[in-house]
């Protein structure tokens, strides 16, 4: 059991770790959108002679080089203005366009590269050189096979382009040639927030049951199950005298308190009796009259003072000798006299 919740686990852990963080991938990329949730971007300023810009086949271009427009709720929508105005956006089958634009120059789209800043595009030059002689201007106005058009703007979603090749055309509304266009795009995707909350939630969810499934297991509790004919060898082997006992503490006598220890002085003769180290404390008295007259303290004798000096009875001091120095032989003492400086002499040195 502990293996198969090992790979459980580890399986979850290898599918929720890159779910995780495409979520997050997710929340980056919405935090660039506008505050009603939609992608804009801008194209390079397209210019050419002649009288339109054609994305061929939508559908294959979107498929190309951004298949997340092409998902369900979804919708793009490209505003274009050109140097005299809102220009012309229409939407119709690729035959019928061909077949209407032939006659006259224009441009076909070519590829649309995803880049930080104005998207470049890339055209090629379709249909003849210059527009032939006695040729009618082509104007897109009325023409009955538009699926969808508009001025300044056009809005579409994934589902317009399910049925056929559809392409979309761009140019004045007058259909004059020399065209320059100002293209800008905007994507609103309604699934980019659900999508973006589901995988960091299933992502975030995988995690958890992972770590759980992989974490360590508790210590359980070991369970002896014997025959009762085997109890006693059981009981035997562990120590004890019996199994329902084990873990309880065993009545017994109480282990005798320790001797009391005795300490025998130094040097004392063998027939001395021994008294112990620590005895009963003797009885306190209550107040000085309890005491037993031998312990008593005995009061000091009669001290008398005298401030008379000097003190009576003191023996007379010896007066001091002076040395008499003389400068044929060592110093002499004498009687009387100062002593010389630094020698002193006594009585018994005279």
């Amino acid at each position: 059991m502990r293996f198969v919740r090992a790979i459980v686990g580890v399986l979850l852990l290898v599918v929720g770790i890159p779910v995780l963080f495409a979520g997050g991938a997710f929340w980056l990329v919405t935090r660039h959108a506008d505050p009603d949730g939609a992608f804009a971007a801008r194209f390079e300023t397209i210019r050419t002679p002649g009288h339109a810009v054609v994305v061929t086949d939508l559908d294959r271009l979107l498929r190309q080089e951004a298949p997340f427009a092409r998902t369900a709720h979804t919708r793009l929508r490209l505003d274009a203005r050109t140097s005299d105005g809102p220009g012309f956006v229409g939407l119709g089958p690729t035959a019928d366009v061909r077949r209407w634009l032939e006659p006259v120059p224009h441009a076909a789209v070519r590829r649309v590269a995803l880049a930080r800043g104005p998207l470049p595009v890339r055209l090629d030059p379709t249909g003849p050189a210059a527009d032939p002689p006695g040729a009618s201007a082509v104007t897109p106005l009325g023409q009955p096979f538009w699926v969808r058009e508009g001025i300044g703007s056009l809005e579409w979603s994934a589902d317009d382009l399910a049925d056929e090749p559809m392409s979309l055309v761009v140019m004045r509304p007058d259909g004059g040639s020399d065209l320059a266009l100002d293209l800008r795009a905007e994507l609103r995707a309604g699934w980019a927030g659900p999508a973006t909350w589901g995988l960091l939630t299933v992502g975030v969810l995988l995690v958890v049951c992972a770590l759980l499934l992989l974490r360590p297991p508790r210590p359980r509790e070991v369970v002896f199950v014997v025959e009762p004919d085997q109890v006693p060898v059981l009981a035997g082997r562990l120590g004890v005298t019996s199994l329902s006992g084990l873990g309880f503490p065993q009545p017994g006598p109480t282990p005798p308190l320790p001797a009391v220890r005795q300490l025998t002085p130094v040097g004392s003769g063998a027939g001395e009796r021994s008294r112990p180290a620590i005895g009963a404390e003797p009885a306190r008295p209550a107040t000085l009259a309890d005491l037993d007259e031998p312990a008593r303290l005995s009061r000091p004798s009669e001290v008398t003072l005298s401030l008379a000096w000097p003190p009576a009875g003191a023996a007379a001091t010896a007066r001091p000798v002076a040395m008499n120095e003389t400068a044929s032989g060592p110093p002499r003492c004498r009687r009387g006299g100062p002593p010389s400086p630094g020698e002193r002499c006594y009585p018994s040195d005279a």
